[in-house]
């Protein structure tokens, strides 16, 4: 188990630090993997997921800024970009495209795409209209990067990016979206 998660870690899938336990983090670094390479979305690392892993299969990376966060909408990946490099890859669940309730009237969960900058930050948890967001890193009006308990293999937002609470505190402590950082949403 530990050697899953030395190799997921070796290639970019942040997972925290390699216990030996296939827990929530290690599930979430196998999706994005999976989410990656095209495969199933089931947190297991199987022996297709396996051979992806092998391979060394990241997400391609488009050109754009040397520093971002770069979601990917169609795979549902969050990868940390440094110096033209995929730093980290994480697991991301976006706008669901269902319409809900806003304010007394129907919206359509959309997760906005383009180029934009970190604007607001919030430390902990922080209650909007539409839920409670853990440690929320605002890129355009209301929608966020931010924590959540739940980051299914599909899109299921109201338009935010979401990743585990652990990735969030991670993206914290090494101030990975400082506010004025850029965010490709693609």
């Amino acid at each position: 188990m530990r050697q899953l998660q030395r190799d997921l870690s070796a290639i970019g899938y942040w997972l925290g630090t390699p216990d030996g336990t296939y827990g929530h983090l290690t599930s979430q670094a196998v999706m994005a993997l999976q989410k990656s390479a095209g495969l199933s979305r089931d947190g297991i690392a199987g022996p297709k997921t396996l051979e992806a892993l092998a391979a060394g299969t990241l997400p391609p990376l488009p050109a754009g800024p040397a520093d971002r966060i770069d979601i990917d909408i169609k795979r549902q990946v969050l990868v940390v970009v440094r110096g033209g490099s995929i730093e980290y890859v994480i697991n991301t669940s976006t706008a669901s495209g269902e319409t809900y309730m806003s304010h007394g009237h129907p919206a359509v969960a959309v997760t906005p795409k383009g180029t934009f900058a970190v604007g607001r930050v919030h430390r902990g948890y922080e209650v909007a209209p539409l839920g409670t967001l853990y440690s929320p890193r605002y890129f355009y009006g209301g929608y966020a990067v931010h924590g959540a308990g739940s980051i299914p293999g599909h899109p299921a937002s109201h338009g935010c990016a979401r990743v585990s609470n652990g990735a969030m505190d991670m993206i914290w402590s090494k101030d990975l979206m400082a506010v004025g950082s850029t965010v490709v949403v693609r």
